[in-house]
């Protein structure tokens, strides 16, 4: 396993730079395009390379469309440190595909239709990142830098936030670090939803991009805990995951669900009931055991724990962004904020 570099503090994204989209009717082209647009040129693109991206756009829309069942995109402005960068990703519960690694192919497609939407979005994109099984769906993103940025590695870590229908602001948030090849991701579930639970969640995430690191799960927790004090709370997960020892730090408070996940199997981590900044008895880490090729992964219960590792992406051949989108498709079924991190560190990284 290679040393993990240093990044700067990456979490969700605020209101504004992401947005969810139902993609089931021919007319949701269109406005994929459209919302594709105005977060591409927030970040400068224009001319040629903004027509790709609206051409990646509407291709990712029209296959849900054609092929598709409750298909759903996201356009979100993804910041790690100093670089940025334009995000698509699609989730589905359609039919999948057998052959991956052919779909991405020009003229390849299941359906008898001309099969030239996954290879163009292959080719316009930076990078794009695709699962999918038979039977169950599919999930794909396309990855855009921002031109004359800084390009930086991919991190071994990413996230997903949704607002419970209705809001404009995710009661759920997290961030993650890297110090010393040591990845801290930290989720907070602010108690309830709208902008008080909020609050807290954007005040959980100061606390830690904040702290000075190293430092013990336990602790950040602690330091969390006592930031939330003027807030209304919520619950609190930390990890460290450290893929050089191949030990996995954790501590929780509250109703925040963490799991080690890899090779069809998981394992649970355990949280300690109460509530972060009002309710808290006791404070308590635990360390764990991490396979080679295995993931981190920590959400709130807006996604259930009812969910089959079997039927998620392998996470030693996949990136974290896929991980977290299958997961919040197939798990996200609650009526609430949902947050979804995946630290899945990789040799090399």
């Amino acid at each position: 396993m290679g040393a993990l570099s240093g990044a700067g503090p990456a979490g969700g994204p605020p209101v504004g730079d992401a947005v969810w989209m139902r993609v089931e009717e021919v007319s949701a082209a269109a406005g994929a395009r459209r919302r594709a647009t105005v977060l591409a040129e927030r970040l400068g693109f224009g001319g040629e390379r903004l027509g790709q991206i609206q051409l990646a756009a509407t291709e990712m829309a029209t296959n849900l469309i054609k092929h598709a069942r409750q298909g759903e995109m996201m356009a979100r402005i993804a910041r790690n440190g100093g670089s940025a960068e334009l995000e698509l990703l699609s989730i589905d519960r359609g039919p999948g595909m057998a052959d991956v690694r052919g779909s991405r192919v020009d003229g390849r497609s299941t359906s008898g239709t001309l099969g030239i939407g996954l290879g163009a979005i292959d080719r316009l994109a930076d990078r794009i990142g695709l699962h999918s099984l038979p039977g169950h769906g599919t999930v794909m993103f396309a990855r855009f830098h921002q031109p004359g940025g800084v390009i930086a590695p991919e991190p071994p870590y990413c996230g997903l936030t949704r607002a419970i229908d209705g809001e404009t602001e995710c009661g759920d948030a997290y961030v993650a670090r890297v110090e010393d090849g040591v990845v801290y991701a930290m989720l907070c579930d602010g108690l309830g939803h709208g902008p008080l639970a909020a609050r807290a969640s954007r005040e959980a995430v100061e606390a830690v991009e904040r702290m000075v690191l190293p430092a013990r799960p336990v602790e950040i927790l602690r330091h969390v805990h006592r930031r939330l004090s003027s807030t209304r709370g919520g619950a609190v997960a930390v990890a460290a995951v450290d893929p050089a020892a191949r030990k996995v730090r954790f501590a929780g408070l509250g109703n925040v669900a963490a799991w080690i996940v890899g090779s069809g199997r998981r394992q649970g981590m355990i949280s300690v009931p109460g509530i972060a900044g009002a309710q808290a008895r006791t404070f308590r880490e635990h360390v764990y055991d991490l396979p080679a090729g295995a993931a981190v992964v920590l959400h709130s219960d807006g996604l259930t724990d009812r969910w089959d590792p079997g039927l998620q992406p392998d996470p030693s051949g996949h990136d974290p962004l896929l991980v977290a989108a299958a997961l919040m498709r197939d798990a996200g079924v609650r009526h609430d904020d949902r947050c979804v991190v995946a630290v899945a560190p990789r040799d090399g990284r």
